[in-house]
C-alpha cells in the first residue's frame, strides 16, 4: 500500500494595529500556533499570507485577496486554510460570511486550533455566533476608545497624533502623555506662522518656500510641502494653545500643552486667509533672480521677469521685460549690472551715525509714550470682556427661542467668533499686567536692520532678501535701462529717517501715528 499524500495548508495571519504585535499576538505568534497545529494533524504548509494593519470590518484586503487569487489558481486541489482564531479572518459578521463563502468557492476549507468548523446547523450557529461576538468586541473596544479620546481631550489633551513641531512626552503633574516642542521643527513652524500673520509672508506659497528651505522640517520623497499641508496648517487653532473638536462638541478649549504663537496671531492669520487673495506666488523666482517679480521696467510698468541666455560657451544671467509692445520689449539687462545698482540703492539708505542717534532718542521717546499707555489698557479691556459676555448671554438666549436650524447656526458662529475675541482680550490683559520688555532689547533686531539693511539682503538665503526687500521698500522699484532705478517707494522707517534727517520730525508726531513696535 503507498504512502498517503499530504493535505496541503496555508496559513493566513491579520493584525490591525501595532500594539498586538507589541502584546503577544502578532502575526509572529499567530503564525508559530496555526504551525503547531499544521503538525499535530499532519498538514504541509505551503504559504503564509499576512495581513497587517488591517481591519477586521473590511473584506478587501492585500493579503486575504492575494491569498484567494492564489486558491482559485489551484486546479481541483483542496487546500486547508488554518487562522489562529476566528477574530483573525474577521471581526464582523456581514465580513465573515462573506470570506468564508468566498474561500469556500476558491476550495479552500477553514480550520482553527481554536474553533472547529463545520456545515451543520449547530456548528454554523456556533460560529455565527462567535463571529458576532468578535464584531460586538470590536465595536465595544471603538467606543471605549473613543470615550477615553474625548474625556481626554475635554480636559485639555490633545488625542491624536502629534502635530508637525509637537512631541508626545510624560510631564510631571499630568496623567498621561502631553504635547511638547518638538525642536527644531517648532520654532520653523512658529516662524511660519508668524511670518504669514505680520504680512512677511504674503502667500502660502511663501510659507511653502519657507518651509522647504528649511533642512529640518519634515517633507515628502521628492523633497517637496504639498500645498494642502501648508493650508492645514495655518488653519490648526492647536497652535494657538486651544483645542477645536467640532465633532466632540469641543470648541475653542484651552490646552495643557505650550502654545506656538499667540491666540492673537492665529486670528491674524485667519483673517488673512479669509481676506482678498493675493497673486500666487512665483515659481520660478529663485536663489539666482531675488529682484525677479519686484522690480518692474520703467517704460510700461510691467513686472521684469529672468532668464539664463546661452552664450557660445556658457550661459549668461539676464533680467528683461516681456511686456509686448514696450519699447524695451526683451531687450536684456544683466544681472550683475541691476543688482549692483540695487545694491548701492540699499547702501545710501544707511543713516549716518549722528542721524541714527537722533532717530533712536525718538523712538525712544514713543517707546516711552506707548509704556505709559500701556498701564492703563486693563480698565478698557475689562470693560470689553463684560460687553461680550453680555452680548453672549444675549444669543444663548436667542438660541433657547429659535426654531429655524439657519438662525441657531448664524447665532452658534457669532458666539463662537464673541468667544474668539474673549480669548485674545484675556491675552492682551495679561501682556498689560506684565511689565514691558526693555527698550534697547526689544529694539535690538530693528535697529540693527535700520543701521544697515543690506546685511539682510547679502544673507545667502533668498527668504531673508525677500524680507529685506519687503521691509524697506513699500512698493516695487521701477527701472530703466539706460538711466538705473528712480526714486524708490521706501516703507515707513526708512521714511522717518529720511524725514528726520530734513527737519521734518513734527511729522513723526501727527494724530494716529505709531510705528511699529517690532517694524
Amino acid at each position: 500500500m503507498g504512502d498517503v499524500k499530504q493535505q496541503k495548508a496555508i496559513i493566513y495571519c491579520r493584525v490591525s494595529s501595532v500594539a498586538q504585535m507589541q502584546k503577544g499576538d502578532g502575526l509572529g505568534s499567530q503564525e508559530t500556533r496555526c504551525r503547531e497545529f499544521a503538525r499535530h494533524k499532519d498538514y504541509d504548509v505551503i504559504e503564509v499570507f499576512k495581513d497587517e494593519g488591517a481591519s477586521g470590518s473590511i473584506v478587501d484586503r492585500p493579503g486575504m485577496q492575494a491569498m484567494l487569487k492564489f486558491l482559485r489558481k489551484q486546479k481541483n486541489e483542496q487546500y486547508i486554510i488554518l487562522i489562529d482564531d476566528i477574530s483573525r479572518l474577521a471581526r464582523g459578521l456581514e465580513a465573515h460570511i462573506q470570506l468564508r463563502t468566498a474561500i469556500s468557492v476558491a476550495g479552500g476549507k477553514l480550520e482553527s486550533p481554536s474553533i472547529e468548523f463545520g456545515d451543520d446547523s449547530d456548528s454554523v450557529l456556533v460560529e455565527n455566533l462567535l463571529a458576532s461576538v468578535s464584531q460586538h468586541q470590536r465595536q465595544k473596544n471603538a467606543e471605549q476608545t473613543k470615550h477615553r479620546m474625548v474625556s481626554r481631550a475635554m480636559n485639555g489633551y490633545w488625542s491624536f497624533n502629534p502635530p508637525v513641531g509637537y512631541r508626545f512626552t510624560q510631564v510631571s503633574g499630568h496623567s498621561g502623555k502631553v504635547l511638547v516642542r518638538n525642536e527644531p521643527v517648532a520654532s520653523i513652524v512658529q516662524e511660519a506662522l508668524e511670518g504669514f500673520a505680520s504680512g512677511r509672508f504674503e502667500t502660502q506659497g511663501e510659507v511653502k518656500r519657507f518651509l522647504e528651505s528649511s533642512a529640518a522640517y519634515p517633507k515628502d520623497r521628492s523633497g517637496e510641502i504639498r500645498f494642502q499641508r501648508v493650508t492645514n496648517m495655518l488653519h490648526k487653532v492647536i497652535y494657538a494653545g486651544y483645542l477645536d473638536i467640532p465633532n466632540w462638541d469641543i470648541s475653542l478649549l484651552p490646552g495643557k500643552h505650550e502654545a506656538l504663537i499667540s491666540f492673537e496671531t492665529y486670528q491674524a492669520i485667519q483673517d488673512r486667509l479669509n481676506s482678498s487673495p493675493r497673486a500666487p506666488v512665483r515659481k520660478d523666482i529663485n536663489e539666482d533672480f531675488p529682484l525677479r517679480g519686484f522690480v518692474t521696467c520703467g517704460c510700461c510698468n510691467e513686472s521684469m521677469t529672468a532668464c539664463w541666455s546661452k552664450g557660445r560657451n556658457t550661459t549668461y544671467p539676464y533680467y528683461l521685460c516681456f511686456k509686448k509692445g514696450c519699447e524695451q520689449y526683451r531687450k536684456s539687462i544683466r544681472r550683475e549690472k541691476i543688482e549692483e545698482e540695487f545694491e548701492k540703492l540699499l547702501l545710501n539708505l544707511r543713516p549716518s551715525e549722528n542721524l541714527f542717534a537722533m532717530a533712536k532718542k525718538i523712538f525712544r521717546e514713543l517707546w516711552d509714550r506707548k509704556s505709559a499707555k500701556h498701564k492703563h489698557e486693563n480698565i478698557e479691556i475689562e470693560k470689553d470682556l463684560r460687553k461680550i459676555e453680555r452680548q453672549v448671554e444675549q444669543l444663548l438666549d436667542r438660541i433657547v427661542d429659535a426654531d429655524n436650524q439657519s438662525a441657531i447656526s448664524a447665532y452658534e458662529k457669532r458666539i463662537k467668533d464673541l468667544e474668539g475675541r474673549k480669548i485674545v482680550l484675556r491675552e492682551k490683559a495679561s501682556k498689560s499686567g506684565a511689565r514691558m520688555p526693555a527698550f534697547d532689547k526689544s529694539f535690538r533686531t530693528a535697529f540693527e536692520f535700520l543701521s544697515n539693511p543690506h546685511k539682510l539682503w547679502a544673507s545667502e538665503r533668498l527668504a531673508d532678501k525677500r524680507t529685506a526687500l519687503k521691509l524697506v521698500f513699500s512698493g516695487k522699484l521701477p527701472y530703466y535701462r539706460n538711466e538705473g532705478f528712480r526714486t524708490a517707494p521706501i516703507a515707513q522707517p526708512f521714511r522717518l529717517l529720511s524725514d528726520i534727517k530734513g527737519g521734518k520730525y513734527e511729522m513723526a508726531e501727527r494724530e494716529g501715528f505709531e510705528p511699529s513696535m517690532g517694524f
